[in-house]
Parts: C-alpha cells; sequence; structure tokens
C-alpha cells in the first residue's frame, strides 16, 4: 500500500488538488501494479512563512518581488 505525502503551497483550489491525487494514484496503479483503493495520498498545505528555501520564506521572496 503505497503513502504518499504532498507538501503544497495553500491557495491551489479543490479542482487542482483533485486532478494532482488522480494524477498520482494513476501513476502509481500503472508502475507499481497496485488497485487504486490501496493508494493513500495526504496532502498537507504550507502558508508562505511556513515554507522557506535558502533561508528566506515564500513570503518573504513575494515581498522582494513585488517592490
Amino acid at each position: 500500500m503505497p503513502i504518499i505525502e504532498m507538501h503544497l503551497l495553500a491557495g491551489r483550489s479543490v479542482e487542482k488538488k483533485r486532478k494532482a491525487v488522480a494524477a498520482v494514484t494513476a501513476a502509481l496503479v500503472e508502475t507499481l501494479e497496485v488497485r487504486p483503493e490501496q493508494v493513500r495520498i495526504l496532502i498537507t498545505e504550507h502558508t508562505d512563512e511556513n515554507f522557506a528555501v535558502g533561508g528566506v520564506t515564500i513570503g518573504q521572496r513575494n515581498e522582494t518581488a513585488d517592490r
């Protein structure tokens, strides 16, 4: 039973998350030869201030880009 964790920045629509879940599930069904009901996907959403790259939060990066 594959368990997939997806960490995303908050703000994506329900439709986009559902499409991603369907696509990941389809890929695992094909490549790992499992049934769709065996696939578990956990989505965790993070705000701009709770996700950082290179010591700078995404919120800080966006503030700099807006200037």
